[in-house]
Parts: C-alpha cells; structure tokens; sequence
C-alpha cells in the first residue's frame, strides 16, 4: 500500500469527531493521519510510535525545566510538544489501520499520557521559580493547574471505560459534531497549551496565557465532572 492509499485508507478508520476541540479535529488528527502513514511505511507499531511521543515530549520538558526561557527555546518546546500530540493521535490510528489494537497499548498509550501532563506542568513549576521573577506563591499556579488536568484527564478516561463496561459506550444514533463545542473546548485542549510556549521568551506574557488556561480548567472542571457523574447513574 502506498502513501496516498494509506492516508485513504486512515481516513476511513478515524474516530467520530465528537466531544474534541477544533484544534484537534481540524489540526492534530490530521497531522497524526499523515505521520501514521509514514510509521506505516517504515514498518513501525502503535507501540513504536507511542515511546517516541514521549521522548519527543519528555525532550522538551526536560529543556523548558533547565533552560533559561527565550523566544528560541520556546519554539522548539513548542514545536516538539506539538510532534508528540501528533503522535499520540498516530499511534491510535495506526492500530486501527492495522487492526492491532490492544489493552496494552492502550494501558502504554494512557500513562504516556498522563505523564505528560505531570511532567509539562513539573517543568513550568521548576521554570518559574528558577528563571522567572515572580512572588513565591506564585509557585502554587502550576500545582494547580496540573490537579486540574491530570483529573480531567483521568475522568474522562475513566468515564470512558466504566461506560464500556455497562455495554452502552457509542450507544444511539452518531449526532452531527458540534461546532460550538469543538470553540468552547480548546481552552481544556492540550494543543493549545503547547502553542503557549511560543511565548515562553516574554515572562509576562507566558505567565497571562498559563493563567488563562488554568482558569479555564478549574472553571470547566466541576461541569465535566459533574456531566460523566449524571451519564453513569
């Protein structure tokens, strides 16, 4: 199968674009469409593709925690952040494509995942109070923000699988994606939390949009946790 077929090929065994944000509908699937074809191509697995993610991801992590934070830095975190939520869409893809699909990689593909989301904001926490000029309690912001979003995370996750269980997981018709949804989501999505490191090199800056996003998930938080209690009553 060549590229071209592949590419077809994945765009048939793509997941409903229901409950994602734009950005990972019209941006990170896609992306991840064409490095699952390219993994394809060489021969890798949705496993293969997975452990990449992370070293991509923790790479850049690791950098942002002992760097100082330029406008430099902060494109190549960002840019690596972003390859590696590609390649967290690829891997799944690939599975499918492959009809390899598995407990273990999705037990791999998850904890990736939430370490992920402990590491990134472990480095925001190091960065601020090694490099930036901010008062001590400051420091809490990052701690906040990553309980925030390991819950959401690991709620949805959760939610996920115990629907599973029951036996009504994709029950019902397939409604049409929300347009309105997929705006209202992108403050909660982790692409958008990586295209904030762009501006890593203006302290000021940065600082605001972490805040932002971080009010945004304390805020949506109770909503979404309160939604997946009312499904699995």
């Amino acid at each position: 199968m060549d590229f071209s077929s592949t590419l077809r090929q994945l765009s048939k065994v793509q997941k409903p674009p229901r409950g994602v944000s734009v950005y990972a509908r019209f941006i990170n699937r896609p992306a991840g469409r064409v490095l699952a074809a390219a993994a394809h191509r060489i021969g890798l697995s949705p496993n293969h593709v997975t452990v990449v993610s992370a070293l991509i991801t923790f790479v850049a992590v690791v950098a942002m925690a002992v760097r100082p934070p330029s406008h430099t830095l902060g494109s190549w975190v960002t840019l690596a952040l972003l390859l590696g939520f590609a390649l967290d869409s690829a891997d799944g893809q690939l599975a499918r494509l492959n009809r390899s699909t598995s407990l273990s990689g999705e037990w791999l593909d998850h904890l990736v995942d939430c370490a992920k989301l402990l590491a990134i904001h472990m480095a925001v926490l190091i960065s601020f109070y090694r490099f930036f000029d901010l008062p001590a309690a400051t420091l809490v912001l990052p701690i906040i923000f990553q309980l925030a979003a390991v819950l959401l995370f690991f709620g949805g996750i959760l939610t996920e699988q115990l629907r599973k269980r029951r036996g009504d997981a994709g029950a019902g018709p397939l409604s049409p994606p929300s347009a309105v949804r997929g705006v209202a989501l992108l403050p909660v999505d982790y692409g958008l939390l990586c295209l904030s490191f762009l501006f890593l090199g203006s302290q000021k800056l940065f600082l605001a949009l972490y805040v932002a996003l971080l009010a945004a998930h304390v805020v949506l938080l109770p909503a979404f946790l309160a939604k997946w209690f009312r499904e699995l009553c």
